[in-house]
């Protein structure tokens, strides 16, 4: 098949999920789509929202809809790396024996991730870098398509260990959830208290998956498209001399390299879904506040002034 028809079957196929994904989750159709580019970018997400926005439901309804295995983690206080990661048991004939833990599946749900002290959280680290772990010396590779989407409770921050920078950095989207409009609710209350449930019918494999993000690679980009997103990453850091006054003013920290490179591969993915063959600036601009949310740290006047981070993103373009 040739990338033209490729990306016309990804179009396709995209918008069946959509539909397929809506019998269950109501509204939130910004949340699941940043969610898909991150997956088709082979990248991670962070899903940032107060209790009771369907958040598990999202994540489990997508990975049904993807044919993709799901496991969840409940990060807890006292929940250790072996609990993630795996352990080594003495088995009946006296050798070691490695018993897989949750960290082996496709789609890895890290449910308050901040609730869990930083020695857990990075044992996701190696996972989510390197698609692979390592247990008592030995080294196992994960299972692709591999993904983490990982919530975060942004009120409640009593017996939290917030991410670090380096962690969230990991992640390409960080999305915030919120409150559904009134006839939205209206109709999560209709379906959710009846005795009617709806089937999610699997319509990709992973392998499919995998043929997905390898074709958003190869996507072409022009020049200026690429310097464009290096030039928005670059107006984040406030010693730049290119840092926008709002920079100057209200960021203490703006975003790395990494940021550059999600911001090209989740334009690629925009592109790709709106049938396009390459992307374009507005597509850069589309997945910028996404990508650039959690990577740019604002300061104390910022947060006196309530001045949001999205505002300061918008003035950059």
């Amino acid at each position: 098949m040739s990338d033209v028809a490729a990306v016309e079957n990804l179009v396709s196929k995209h918008q069946k999920l959509k539909k397929e994904i809506a019998k269950i989750i109501i509204g939130q159709e910004a949340v699941v789509d940043q969610i898909l580019l991150s997956i088709f970018s082979g990248g991670h997400a962070l899903l940032v929202g107060v209790p009771g926005l369907a958040k598990t439901l999202m994540v489990n309804t997508i990975s049904k809809a993807l044919g993709l295995n799901f496991k969840r983690i409940q990060f807890t206080p006292d929940l250790m790396p072996s609990d993630i990661l795996g352990s080594e048991i003495l088995d009946e004939t006296r050798h070691f024996k490695f018993i897989k833990g949750p960290v082996f599946s496709n789609i890895i749900l890290a449910d308050e991730i901040n609730r869990t002290p930083p020695k857990t959280q990075a044992a996701l680290l190696e996972a989510m870098q390197e698609r692979s772990v390592t247990v008592a010396g030995n080294h196992y590779k994960l299972d692709l398509p591999y993904f983490v989407l990982a919530t975060q409770n942004p009120i409640e921050q009593e017996g939290t260990y917030p991410l670090p920078e380096a962690q969230l950095d990991r992640f390409m989207f960080s999305i915030e959830l919120k409150y559904p409009t009134f006839k939205e609710e209206v109709e999560v209350v209709k379906s959710t208290t009846g005795d009617k449930t709806e089937e999610v019918n699997p319509l990709f494999t992973g392998e499919e998956i995998i043929a997905f993000q390898q074709l958003i690679r190869r996507i072409p980009v022009a020049d200026n498209v690429i310097e464009y997103a290096v030039g928005l990453v670059g107006k984040t850091r406030p010693k730049e001399d290119t840092a926008g006054e709002q920079v100057k003013k209200y960021i203490d920290w703006g975003a790395g390299p990494r940021a550059s490179q999600n911001l090209i591969l989740a334009a690629k993915a925009h592109a790709a879904i709106k049938g396009k063959f390459s992307p374009d600036i507005e597509d850069v601009q589309a997945v910028s506040i996404g990508i650039l949310r959690h990577r740019m740290i604002k300061n104390y006047k910022a947060e006196a002034e309530g001045i949001s981070i999205e505002d300061i993103i918008k003035s950059l373009f």
